[in-house]
């Protein structure tokens, strides 16, 4: 997707957030206004290996920086929301143990942000907060109807945040919503996922997942272009997949369809368990989308395996779509995190 185009300061509505996406490469930083539309945004090197104590410094900067671009006075500004990766303690604001994040063990990182951007922070998982994002203002936007969706993004795992009558679930130790690794394959012989154990959703459907199903095509002889493309220099990948796909590939395109049909083992199972209005796939894997014959294709093909498998009643009423927010979701659902706990705070002084 494209990303959200800016308004001015003179178009916003006050108050304002910050939010920030935290990734193992990048970090993306967002002032959104009250209704979530976006008045700045910059991308910085996340530079992980300078540890977790220079990253919150140079967010709590990235913070100001913002601020000051949008032309706005710190007073303004409302509170900040911070989505991170990575298994956390929500409550106490903390990085327990990200993998993407090596060296940022058991880091306070919510305390440390707001104390270097002068601001309080709300705290959440990544997926979590692109899926707020999704029903604030992308899928859910103006839809009074979706009180309850799950957002599946899909990248090098599979993140899932879960949202029930407009709560996200974040679960009594901070894991709701991973179902990345939930099992779909308990052999001894099913795909090990980059977790370390066997059988995971994502070690089937994830785009890691795409591009070692393919080697292992290629490995078995399967003719394809995606040889010729290799040869070339050419890097496996998800992304690899879907172009030889788009130019007719036979074996690319099994690919694609063999993945929308192990997602939608994993949608029936949370259609079963948690019954929303919407299921969303979004992240860096959606084959195109809309936009592509073979994104198209693939969303079809999720949705043709999923009546196949489903309760009637469930596979007639559960809406199964792309995301709109594209890469935009995890900053925008940060701040409209950030939104949220302002909002709260506001109640609790009413009520006092």
């Amino acid at each position: 997707m494209t990303r959200q185009q800016k308004i001015s300061r003179a178009q916003a509505q006050a108050p304002f957030f910050v939010g920030l996406d935290l990734g193992g490469t990048n970090i993306k930083v967002g002032v959104v206004d009250d209704l979530g539309r976006t008045l700045y945004f910059e991308t910085i090197a996340t530079e992980v290996e300078q540890g977790p104590e220079a990253g919150a410094r140079r967010m709590g900067e990235a913070i100001r920086r913002a601020i000051a671009g949008a032309g706005l006075d710190p007073r303004e500004v409302a509170g900040v929301g911070l989505g991170s990766p990575g298994t956390m303690d929500i409550p106490a604001g903390r990085l327990v143990d990200p993998a993407n994040l090596p060296g940022w063990q058991n880091f306070p990182i919510r305390d440390k942000v707001s104390e270097y951007a002068g601001f309080p922070v709300a705290f959440a998982n990544d997926a979590r907060a692109a899926a707020f994002g999704e029903r604030w203002i992308g899928f859910g936007k103006d839809r009074k109807d979706l009180s309850s969706m799950i957002l599946l993004t899909l990248g090098t795992g599979i993140g899932c945040g879960i949202i029930i009558e407009g709560r996200i679930v974040n679960g009594e130790h901070s894991h709701g919503g991973e179902f990345g690794h939930s099992i779909i394959n308990f052999h001894n012989d099913a795909r090990q996922c980059g977790c370390g154990k066997l059988g995971h959703f994502e070690a089937y459907a994830s785009a890691t997942a795409v591009a070692a199903r393919t080697q292992e095509a290629l490995d078995a002889g399967r003719s394809s272009s995606l040889r010729d493309r290799l040869k070339a220099g050419d890097e496996l990948s998800a992304r690899l997949v879907a172009e030889e796909a788009e130019r007719g590939d036979e074996l690319a395109l099994e690919i694609v369809v063999e993945t929308a049909r192990f997602l939608a083992v994993g949608i029936v199972n949370l259609m079963h368990t948690i019954d929303p209005n919407a299921i969303l796939i979004g992240g860096a894997m959606t084959f195109g989308g809309h936009r592509s014959p073979v994104g198209r294709r693939f969303l079809d093909e999720i949705r043709a395996e999923v009546r196949r498998r489903a309760y009637r009643f469930l596979a007639e009423r559960t809406e199964i779509e792309f995301a709109l927010l594209g890469g935009d979701a995890g900053y925008i659902g940060a701040a409209g995190i950030a939104r949220e706990a302002f909002l709260a705070r506001g109640r609790r002084q009413a009520d006092s």
